[in-house]
């Protein structure tokens, strides 16, 4: 049997991944079918690390335009990222799969995000859910994903969205979009291409970390990535 590709990865999941169809929320078919994926690259040997979103419950960006404190909104936000960390691993639970939810805030019923047992629990085959984001206000969850990644020695970051990979456009609203199967760093800043927000890029950038962009709704394209088939887009240093 051919050996994964990557050894270890962080794996980006927003809120809005696990609504599904819904408005608000968790769907529970939806937030099945995406444990089912990391429990394939699981069983393969593959060390998985997650940071989650929150935008399914509260997005801080929204309140902060209209009026509420930022940091307050922030804070609020991160809240919501532990409710779908534990809700991950609960999911992942029923499966069969062992996972760790580690917090970058002090939460009593989750462990406190420390480095050496999170990579700890990785080698002992767990998933590790990084809820709360960076633990500080001004800082998307995207940046965290950045930084978890490099914290865990991953050997890419892959981030899950609801399309197959980066395109020239947004291929809802023009039709001839082409989709990159391989971009640079640098062509990714001259082109404008929306990967991560700017500081999640830029650590990535500089750390040489490859960014993998996929549409996780796919069947089996977690899976054709950790292999090192063609799946989405793969972002790296030219």
């Amino acid at each position: 049997m051919a050996k994964p590709a990557y050894k270890r990865i962080l794996l980006k999941l927003s809120g809005e991944a696990l609504m599904g169809d819904d408005a608000y929320g968790i769907n529970r078919m939806t937030i099945n079918n995406i444990v089912a994926q990391i429990k394939e690259i699981v069983d393969l040997g593959v060390e998985v690390g997650v940071v989650i979103g929150g935008g399914n419950i509260f997005r801080g960006v929204a309140p902060a335009a209209e009026g509420m404190d930022r940091a307050t909104a922030d804070y609020m936000g991160m809240l919501a990222t532990v409710m779908n960390a534990l809700a991950l691993q609960d999911a992942m639970r029923h499966i069969g799969v062992e996972a760790r939810v580690q917090s970058a805030l002090s939460i009593e019923f989750v462990e406190p995000y420390v480095r050496a047992k999170a990579l700890r629990s990785l080698e002992k085959g767990r998933v590790v859910i990084f809820g709360a984001g960076t633990g500080n206000p001004f800082f998307t969850t995207d940046t965290a994903a950045a930084l978890r990644g490099m914290e865990i020695d991953a050997d890419i970051v892959l981030k899950a969205t609801k399309v197959d990979g980066i395109y020239t456009a947004d291929p809802k609203k023009d039709p001839n979009a082409i989709q990159y199967e391989t971009v640079t760093f640098d062509e990714a800043i001259i082109k404008d291409l929306k990967v991560m927000d700017a500081t999640a890029f830029t650590l990535c950038r500089d750390q040489k970390m490859p960014i993998g962009v996929f549409n996780i709704f796919k069947a089996n394209a977690l899976k054709r990535i950790v292999m090192g088939e063609n799946e989405g887009t793969l972002v790296v240093v030219s």
